[in-house]
C-alpha cells in the first residue's frame, strides 16, 4: 500500500497493492494495521455506498459539523469519478483550497479525507458506484453543503455537471456559511 501526501494537510491518496493473475485480482481495501503503520489512525464506524446512473452526476460539496464531523475513505468500485476535498477549517493556511483526483474501478485508488473538509465528486462515466468509510455516523442536524462552483474555491471540474440534487444546486457559498457561523471547524495540525 502506498500512502501519498497531497497539497492539503491530512488528505492522502491511498494506492492499495493489487495482486492479479489469470483468475483476476485481489487487494486489501482497508487495513487498520497498515494505516496505523503509516501514522493514520481512524476508527471507521459506517460504510456508505452510492450509485449514479449517468455521467455528469455531481454529489457535493458535503460536510458534517462538529461534534459529528466525519473523516472519509473513498473509493470508486464501478466506473470513474473526479473526487474532491475542500479545506474548510477556519484559520487553516489552506482554507478554501481544494484537491481533486480521479478514482476508478480500474485504478483502485482511494482518497482519505480527514474531518474539517467538504467532499464531493463528479461522475465521469455512466453506471458509477462509490463506496466510502466514515469515522462518525451520519447526523442530519449537523449536515452542511457548499456550492460546487463556488468562485472563491475555484474547483477545476473536468466538465460542468448535468445532474444535481436540489439541495446541491441551491447550496450556499463558503463565505456565506462562514459569515453565518455555519462552519465550526478550527484548524488542527493533523
Amino acid at each position: 500500500m502506498a500512502v501519498k501526501k497531497t497539497k492539503l494537510n491530512g488528505v492522502f491518496v491511498i494506492e492499495p497493492s493489487v495482486f492479479g493473475d489469470e483468475r483476476g485480482w485481489f487487494m486489501e481495501s482497508w487495513s487498520k494495521q497498515r494505516m496505523e503503520a503509516a501514522n493514520l489512525h481512524y476508527d471507521f464506524v459506517q460504510d456508505n455506498h452510492s450509485y449514479s446512473a449517468e455521467k455528469g452526476v455531481l454529489r457535493g460539496l458535503h460536510y458534517q459539523n462538529e461534534p459529528m464531523a466525519q473523516a472519509k475513505l473513498i473509493r470508486c468500485t464501478r466506473g470513474e469519478i473526479f473526487d474532491v476535498a475542500v479545506d474548510i477549517r477556519k484559520n487553516s493556511p489552506t482554507f478554501a483550497f481544494w484537491f481533486g483526483t480521479i478514482l476508478s474501478a480500474e485504478n483502485h485508488k482511494q482518497l482519505l479525507i480527514p474531518r474539517g473538509f467538504a467532499h464531493g465528486f463528479l461522475t465521469l462515466t455512466d453506471d458509477v458506484e462509490v463506496q466510502y468509510k466514515a469515522d462518525n455516523f451520519y447526523a442530519p442536524r449537523f449536515d452542511g453543503n457548499i456550492r460546487w462552483d463556488d468562485p472563491d474555491i475555484g474547483i477545476d471540474w473536468p466538465f460542468e455537471p448535468t445532474i444535481l440534487s436540489e439541495k446541491d444546486r441551491n447550496a450556499p457559498l463558503l463565505k456565506d456559511r462562514v459569515r453565518n457561523n455555519e462552519i465550526n471547524f478550527l484548524f488542527e495540525l493533523l
